[in-house]
């Protein structure tokens, strides 16, 4: 007999037993959340990072919409000052991480939770927060690609990764501010040093270009940091660290989606050439938050002519 067929109150009473049931779950994850962390800024509830990173993705949507007859900013010197600003967030993030690690004895191979205000936990718990604030200052990458017209930078991928970063660490910090997180996030605030360097070099025009040769082994570098991430995880599910398995198996997948789009990223940029509109195979074309070569070039942009020979925003 189906649903359909069942006396209405024990339809009611599935009904209710799993509602009961699902309120019960959810008040005992909330029991086991980290209490270290509860009264610190965006901690108390999901709701303000969801609404922020709804917000986001509603600019992705109608940023190009409102941009559309709008002339592009530049924005040079804001762009300098942003990317080198995250160059010293992270490299800040990394210090503590690493400092704070190496003083409370943490081990690479496996590493639980410890709850405790010890010093150097609670120093961990602040790195890896602000390492979650760092991912939400990160949509500012976005906003910056909308506001100069650069929409073909806002990929699948990029977009992918930005918000689902600032999402799901609030998970990590809200239950996981330590152990085994400290790993993943210091290695990848140690290549967002560079990265950001990269993009702040570009940001100062096409004079630097010769010297920003180095691009494509910064996406190497990202390939690799996925492949350490999986193996590391791996090598916690071996030994049967104590931490949470389901975000350990979460969080291979995770990794594996941005091998396969990342790769995909690659071959598309260093092995698949574009070509100019002459035939020409095009070079020095720069797919980070900086600025390339046309922006240099006092030319038709976005197919309107600049006012007195300047884009908007210079």
């Amino acid at each position: 007999m189906g649903l359909l067929d069942s006396e209405p109150g024990s339809v009611l009473n599935a009904v209710s037993t799993a509602f009961n049931d699902t309120v019960e779950f959810y008040r005992w994850t909330w029991s086991i959340a980290d209490k270290r962390v509860e009264d610190w800024p965006l901690m108390q509830s999901p709701w303000p990072t969801l609404s922020i990173s709804t917000l986001y993705l509603l600019f992705v949507w109608l940023g190009p919409k409102w941009m559309k007859d709008r002339e592009p900013f530049q924005m040079r010197l804001v762009l300098i000052i942003y990317n080198f600003g995250m160059v010293l967030l992270n490299l800040f993030i990394f210090r503590e991480l690493f400092m704070g690690s190496y003083n409370a004895g943490y081990s690479y191979i496996c590493q639980s939770v410890d709850y405790s205000n010890d010093v150097n936990e609670v120093r961990i718990a602040a790195a890896l927060w602000w390492y979650f604030v760092s991912k939400g200052v990160e949509y500012l990458d976005t906003v910056f690609f909308i506001l100069r017209k650069k929409n073909n930078q806002v990929s699948f991928l990029h977009v992918y990764h930005h918000c689902t970063m600032f999402t799901l660490w609030w998970i990590g910090i809200k239950w996981v501010a330590g152990g085994q997180a400290f790993f993943g996030a210091q290695m990848n605030s140690f290549i967002h040093v560079i990265m950001y360097s990269y993009y702040g070099l570009t940001a100062f025009g096409p004079w630097i270009q010769k010297y920003l040769w180095w691009k494509r082994y910064l996406t190497m570098l990202q390939l690799v940091q996925f492949h350490v991430t999986i193996g590391h995880t791996a090598l916690s599910l071996y030994t049967d660290c104590p931490f949470p398995k389901w975000m350990h198996w979460a969080l291979i997948a995770y990794a594996i989606s941005f091998i396969f789009l990342f790769l995909n990223f690659y071959t598309r940029t260093y092995n698949e050439p574009k070509k100019s509109k002459t035939g020409k195979t095009a070079t020095n074309g720069i797919s980070a938050n900086g600025v390339n070569k046309s922006e240099k070039q006092l030319v038709l942009e976005n197919g309107k002519p600049q006012k007195n020979g300047k884009p908007k925003g210079e």
